[in-house]
């Protein structure tokens, strides 16, 4: 298990990844997060501000701060203040985007981004005991069963209600319950994340491949867009259900090494090592290309089989670290990266998403929190 690069790890995370984004990621004319910045750390011409991205900007400070980094509470109070004063909606909601000078330009509301307000909001709270924040995450969760309430089971993904009916967002409502629990307590978080998951096991997940978009009955679509599946989000998920299964005992194991296990069959590269965006249900590569977050979720899911089962997860995670050390962090810039590749490893964008911090830092942090257990002990002396 000594392959886990853990001070690389420690030493990108503290030193490069979080006094970046510290110095360039917070809006300094405007208030709150950028959405990106170029590979020097500039303000790019991004015209908008996304919500998600700023409540996963406010995570991300938050979890800083709760792994001692001192600067991660005041800019994690920044980011509640911003969203607070621009984004909250008046019957309770939030909007989804924001101009760069903070007016809305979306107000629909979206289950992805009431997620991660909720979480953003779970996490603050979690930090800083912070009432307005528990108040807010209560508040965002009533809304959602309230106003977003779906047929047979779920949630619509955004109103007015229609289909394509999305996993995605109730993956993330699943990860946002459960960080509303582990700040609270409160059983509520609990029992709906339950649900979340027997949605996942009944609906979602067919044993082999997890689907993407449905219609209202919760059966995938037929097209070929039906057919398309994420290994990010299979690795993703299984994380998620070793988190489900670490807070309340039930042994959802083998739903999570079949997810896993299905995305590194697949998913993964060959040669490169670099997970694909895109695979069809029977396997085939459709997309690939690799985005930096794709191969953060591989990491985090073999460290979560390995806490379900002690299947050793070196090869895996040490092969995704290595690959985000050597390509995408190899610019000059430290912190930056770049965001996504072709097939064929040469880079296609230039601009650097804030939105994949939230990706990395969990990743690294999940590596760290689980140093003690994955580093071998000293050998003794003779």
């Amino acid at each position: 298990m000594s392959q886990i690069p853990f001070d690389a790890v420690r030493s990108w995370l503290f030193r490069d990844a979080l006094p970046f984004w510290a110095a360039h990621g917070v809006d300094r004319v405007h208030g709150g997060f950028l959405e990106e910045v170029a590979l020097n750390g500039a303000p790019t011409a991004c015209g908008y501000k996304r919500v998600r991205v700023l409540c996963r900007q406010t995570y991300a400070f938050a979890h800083a701060a709760h792994l001692g980094w001192a600067e991660g509470d005041a800019l994690s109070r920044l980011g509640v203040d911003y969203l607070k004063a621009h984004a909250r909606l008046p019957d309770g909601g939030w909007a989804k985007t924001l101009a760069v000078d903070g007016k809305i330009i979306d107000a629909t509301p979206d289950l992805y981004d009431l997620s991660f307000v909720m979480f953003a909001m779970a996490w603050r709270y979690r930090i800083s005991g912070d009432a307005d924040a528990l108040a807010l995450t209560h508040a965002t969760f009533d809304y959602i069963q309230t106003h977003m309430r779906g047929p047979i089971a779920g949630f619509w993904s955004k109103l007015p209600a229609g289909t394509p009916r999305l996993q995605n967002p109730h993956m993330h409502l699943t990860e946002a319950c459960l960080a509303a629990f582990e700040a609270t307590g409160e059983q509520r978080f609990l029992d709906q994340a339950a649900e979340l998951i027997d949605l996942l096991r009944t609906r979602l997940f067919d044993g082999h491949t997890l689907g993407e978009r449905f219609d209202e009955d919760w059966k995938r679509l037929g097209c070929e867009e039906g057919r398309a599946v994420e290994p990010g989000h299979h690795f993703e998920w299984a994380w998620i259900l070793a988190q489900y299964q670490r807070l309340t005992g039930v042994d959802r194991s083998a739903e999570a090494q079949a997810l896993a296990e299905f995305a590194e069959q697949y998913g993964v590269d060959s040669i490169s090592h670099a997970v694909f965006d895109l695979v069809r249900d029977d396997g085939a590569p459709l997309r690939k290309s690799s985005r930096a977050w794709t191969n953060t979720e591989r990491i985090k899911a073999w460290l979560a089989i390995f806490e379900l089962t002690g299947r050793d997860p070196s090869a895996e995670v040490s092969s995704a670290l290595w690959l985000l050390f050597d390509r995408y962090f190899a610019v000059p810039k430290a912190g930056a990266w770049i965001d996504q590749f072709d097939g064929n490893g040469e880079p296609m964008v230039q601009a650097v998403p804030a939105s994949i911090v939230y990706h990395l830092l969990l990743a690294f942090s999940e590596v760290l929190r689980l140093e003690p257990r994955l580093k071998p002990a000293p050998q003794s002396r003779s």
